[in-house]
Order: structure tokens, then C-alpha cells, then sequence
């Protein structure tokens, strides 16, 4: 039996390029499948709805409005077409 015999100096190993190369192409694919659903045309919808509401109610200086249902039908929007194109993407 033949052993290898490594030192490895202050902890680090000694392919540290590698290791650096690994982290850089670790993408989370759910914010992919997220950037894609929010180019469709009914998230489009309604983010543009929820932007026109966030300059109507920041133009005012004094308003009750807010903008909570134009976003939650924005979120719901792109996390339901996130629903079905998400799981074909993980391995």
C-alpha cells in the first residue's frame, strides 16, 4: 500500500482556483425561472399596474392609498408561473 503524504498550509487547500471556479457557477434557479415569468405578458400586466399605482401614491403627500393589492397580484402572477417551470429545471 502506497499513502500520499499532503500538507496543507494555514487550513487552505491546495486547489483553491477550483474551489473558486465552483462557487462562481452555483446559480439559483428559481431567480432564472423568476427573471423569465416576469417577462410574460400577464406578469407585464401587472407589474406595470403595480408601478403606475407606486408613482400615483408617492405624487401625493397625503394618501391612505397603498399599493398592497397590486402587488400581491403581481406576486402571484409570476409565482404561479413559477410553479409550474420550476421544478423542470432542478436536478
Amino acid at each position: 500500500m502506497v499513502f500520499e503524504k499532503k500538507v496543507i498550509i494555514n487550513g487552505e487547500p491546495e486547489d483553491e482556483e477550483e474551489e473558486e471556479e465552483e462557487e462562481q457557477e452555483m446559480v439559483d434557479p428559481l431567480e432564472e425561472v423568476r427573471q423569465k415569468c416576469e417577462e410574460i405578458e400577464h406578469c407585464v400586466h401587472n407589474r406595470e399596474r403595480l408601478e403606475q399605482c407606486e408613482t400615483r401614491v408617492g405624487s401625493r403627500s397625503s394618501t391612505e392609498e397603498d399599493c398592497t393589492e397590486e402587488l400581491f397580484d403581481f406576486l402571484h402572477a409570476r409565482d404561479h408561473c413559477v410553479a409550474h417551470k420550476l421544478f423542470h429545471s432542478v436536478k
